[in-house]
């Protein structure tokens, strides 16, 4: 693990952000290395969460409910944010990944369970070769700025507008 990590950050209104992380995982997990995805927000087992039981160095956590996306957050969703936080910071800066995804980190920050200065403080400790993975809409100016790749996927045209729902296997 002597190489140099990067933090990463897909973001953007247009779909692919956790597919691309996702993809990455496994380039990288076929490249012998080890990921952990850290799952905010989330609670539901999408399809993607499956692929742990194929690889050995994958290890995929949900670290939210999921469930107040059109509400207001409740303080448990606070509680198992800061938690997941403090987790994913610890496995950042253990450096026994080479590769963690926060997904969906941006909307805890975005719905105020988290503040961009814990997710940057969290960053500053990681461990010098974890390749650091960021997903979700509305990702703050502060975490762009420190990122060192920024990709933004941006809705040019969607099927769901057309009243397609999430597809089994495509979308979840």
């Amino acid at each position: 693990m002597g190489n140099k990590g990067y933090i990463h950050v897909y973001t953007g209104d247009g779909k692919g952000k956790t597919t691309a992380a996702f993809g990455l995982a496994v380039r990288a997990l076929c490249a012998g290395k080890s990921v952990y995805v850290g799952q905010f927000v989330k609670s539901m087992a999408y399809h993607e969460t499956k692929i742990a039981e194929m690889f050995d160095k994958l290890r995929i956590e949900q670290l939210g409910r999921g469930c107040f996306i059109r509400e207001e957050p409740e303080q448990t969703d606070i509680r198992m944010a800061r938690e997941g936080l403090d987790k994913c910071a610890a496995l950042m800066a253990g450096g026994d990944y080479d590769v963690v995804i926060l997904d969906e980190l941006t909307i805890a920050l975005h719905y105020g369970l988290l503040t961009v200065r814990e997710v940057l403080e969290a960053l500053d400790r990681r461990h010098p070769s974890a390749e650091i993975v960021i997903t979700g809409r509305y990702a703050p100016q502060e975490l762009i700025d420190r990122a060192d790749l920024v990709t933004e996927m941006r809705e040019i045209k969607h099927y769901y507008r057309q009243g397609v729902r999430s597809r089994d296997g495509i979308d979840k």
